[in-house]
């Protein structure tokens, strides 16, 4: 089992940028992809970014593209997401997540084994 903590959260205005971080712990971090995924109040869980267990492969979400970075830092047990340009409709709770058993780009949330919290991205516009 993986614990997941995020943080970075926050009131960000549009245009600006937040760096959400999510730190694990229990199995070996480099041995799964990590995602992040999102849900916004009254709407269903969204796919945002998934990373390879190296860091070597990313893919994000069109609604996020060029905006949007995600990263790891595997002697860290840590994953980011860089969020830059960011839009009113990019507020929702973030949520990362350990995938159960693949080192590879998986984007179906039942993939994912392990979950964090969330933390509370708003942009106001």
């Amino acid at each position: 089992q993986v614990q997941l903590v995020e943080s970075g959260g926050g009131l960000v205005q549009a245009g600006g940028s937040l760096r959400l971080s999510c730190a694990a712990s229990g199995r070996t971090f480099s041995s799964y992809a990590m995602g992040w995924f999102r849900q916004a109040p009254g709407k269903e869980r969204e796919f945002v970014a998934v990373i390879n267990w190296s860091g070597g492969s990313t893919y994000h979400a069109d609604s996020v593209k060029g905006r949007f970075t995600i990263s790891r830092d595997n002697a860290k047990n840590t994953v980011y997401l860089q969020m830059n340009s960011l839009k009113p409709e990019d507020t929702a709770v973030y949520y990362c997540a350990a995938a159960r058993w693949s080192k590879g780009l998986v984007l179906v949330a039942d993939e994912f084994g392990s979950w964090g919290q969330g933390t509370q991205v708003t942009v106001s516009s």
